[in-house]
């Protein structure tokens, strides 16, 4: 066994072992749990949403915070949610058939509603960075996109280069046939390799995590974090599944505050993107974007 594998073997019984003192059930933080409402507009009256009003219930915010959520969502009506909520958000376009005027578009919107970055495929680099200059908004691109399987010096190259051209954040799906295979070492090659070559830009490690078991999101987070990765992140969008609350608290519980959480795959509603945030996630990946800040829907986005 190398010193990867006894590494890991020991912070997956560690992070267990915790899990199983703290269940992620009883993170939850429930109106029922915390007395009644205490603002003075509403004497008397209990939250019945979410619970956890940042207004109306701010030890429902502090008990969130103590368990490791870095930012907090609220209901529709309470503060400027949708502003809030741009600024957790990566504008994604990542279908192989995108034009370059759905690029475009892609960028003026998120001018128009401040998200934290755009994220698109490597080959649009250039041109987001040309449209989004002066605009705070990031430019982030997906490598190893979107099965993970290529070779660490694949994944570096592509990083290094998408770095040359702008982008500030790179998104790497993990090595998902490595990590199943409990070939760790090759998994930690890959991650650090990526992340040394994207340097100053941030890596977030896309762990796919509906082809996953708990044991492997465990080991997946772990050797993330041990291999300096920025952020941690649930989907492709392209996968079997999407961002689940369950796993966005999971992978909170295991990088604590040190790294960020993104949530990505499936999340389509302001709705979705508050239990998201109240869950854990720092970061929210979505195509429909624009739907969950003004809280409008067509019904036609599939989410990314």
């Amino acid at each position: 066994m190398s010193d990867v594998d006894r590494l890991v073997e020991l912070i997956t019984q560690r992070v267990k072992d915790r899990l199983n003192q703290t269940p992620a059930a009883k993170l939850n933080v429930l109106p029922r749990d915390r007395g009644e409402c205490n603002d003075d507009t509403a004497p008397g009256e209990d939250c019945a949403e979410c619970g956890s009003c940042v207004v109306r219930r701010p030890w429902s915010v502090r008990a969130m915070e103590e368990v490791g959520a870095m930012r907090v969502g609220a209901m529709p009506g309470v503060g400027e949610v949708p502003a809030d909520l741009a600024k957790l958000i990566d504008h994604t376009l990542l279908k192989a058939e995108a034009t370059r005027e759905e690029v475009v578009k892609l960028c003026e919107e998120a001018r128009k509603y401040k998200f934290a970055s755009v994220c698109v495929n490597t080959t649009w680099v250039p041109l987001c960075k040309a449209m989004l200059a002066g605009s705070g908004v990031m430019v982030c691109t997906v490598v190893g996109f979107p099965l993970g399987a290529m070779s660490p010096t694949a994944k570096a190259y592509e990083a290094r280069e998408a770095v040359r051209q702008g982008a500030k954040e790179i998104d790497m799906v993990i090595n998902i046939g490595a990590l199943k295979s409990k070939d760790y070492e090759t998994v930690f090659e890959d991650i650090c390799r990526v992340v040394k070559s994207s340097a100053p830009a941030g890596v977030k490690v896309i762990l796919e995590t509906s082809a996953l078991n708990t044991e492997e999101k465990i080991i997946g987070c772990t050797l993330s974090k041990l291999a300096g990765a920025a952020f941690v992140k649930t989907s492709t969008g392209f996968g079997k599944g999407g961002a689940t609350v369950e796993d966005i608290q999971l992978m909170r519980s295991i990088v604590g505050g040190e790294l960020g959480v993104k949530a990505s795959g499936g999340v389509r509603t302001v709705e979705d993107a508050i239990k998201m945030a109240q869950a854990g996630a720092n970061r929210i990946g979505a195509s429909a974007s624009v739907a969950i800040v003004t809280g409008k829907t067509d019904g036609k986005s599939k989410g990314y």
